[in-house]
């Protein structure tokens, strides 16, 4: 078994999503991605959480909500942190609102559900037992999460505040770093990062990504947008449309191949294929 993946304070660590609907959202992810799921609660627990695994590795959660929500459904995009309740203060402090109290997951960690000033809500998770994804920008796991803002400029000071982030302006848009987080890396599970990097011309500091700050398209609200890897983005989209979800749109960038994606209940995704000037 390889060693656990880890997360230092500050880097995205896990991803869910909270539907009604839970059975067809686990049948409609299960046959995209082909992922497995194990129950995390007990019978007698008063909402379900489905922990999604490749190849018997934790990838994301799916669970049925304990409160309802506005809006429709959106992935939840939760920041590894050393003190969920620590943090929450700072939260508040820096001008974001909690919107679900740190509580313990059983065994696996504690969480809280936070929102920054712009309203976009987010996780925190103090791991214990469950780690965060253990596998992650493969087929089928989880790539990235980007904020989408209507002040890309702006919004990302408050999450340098609470998480010690650093944005960088590369024309095209603005990557966010934790740095220290590619020497974690480099340490720990991805001995090579640098090296690998390096040979497609990676942009400077991109072992510290942890994601994008990105400008709202018009149809969109502000949000944390999570990506996913796939091997072939067209197969993935057709798949998609035959499992009930929707190919909202596809573009071509100078490193991906992507699909805008709903599901059958109407969270969106994007499925992102690696392809590095499009060759």
């Amino acid at each position: 078994m390889p060693a656990p993946r880890t997360y230092p304070a500050g880097v995205t660590s896990w991803v869910d999503l909270e539907v009604a609907e839970l059975d067809t959202a686990r049948d409609f992810y299960g046959g995209l991605f082909g992922w497995t799921f194990t129950q995390a609660t007990p019978d007698s627990a008063p909402f379900r959480y489905l922990v999604a695994q490749l190849d018997g590795q934790d990838v994301a959660g799916l669970g049925t909500p304990l409160k309802e929500r506005e809006g429709p459904p959106q992935w939840t995009t939760y920041v590894a942190v050393d003190d969920a309740d620590a943090t929450v203060a700072l939260v508040e402090s820096r001008g974001g609102s909690v919107v679900d109290a740190p509580g313990d997951a059983g065994e696996g960690g504690r969480s809280a559900l936070c929102a920054d000033p712009e309203g976009v809500r987010f996780g925190l998770w103090q791991a214990r037992r469950r780690l965060g994804s253990q596998v992650t920008n493969v087929p089928g796991a989880w790539n990235f999460s980007d904020l989408h803002s209507a002040d890309p400029e702006g919004a990302p000071a408050f999450y340098s505040a609470v998480f010690g982030w650093e944005v960088a302006d590369l024309g095209f848009a603005r990557l966010i770093r934790r740095p220290g987080y590619g020497d974690h890396l480099a340490s720990t599970t991805d001995p090579t990062i640098r090296e690998r990097q390096a040979e497609i011309s990676a942009p400077p500091g991109f072992a510290d990504a942890i994601g994008w700050v990105v400008q709202l398209d018009a149809d969109e609200t502000p949000h944390w947008h999570v990506s996913f890897t796939v091997a072939d983005r067209d197969a993935v989209a057709e798949t998609a449309e035959r499992l009930g979800g929707t190919v909202i749109g596809t573009r071509d960038t100078d490193w991906t191949l992507e699909a805008l994606i709903a599901d059958p209940v109407g969270a969106r995704f994007t499925a992102s294929q690696f392809e590095p000037d499009g060759t």
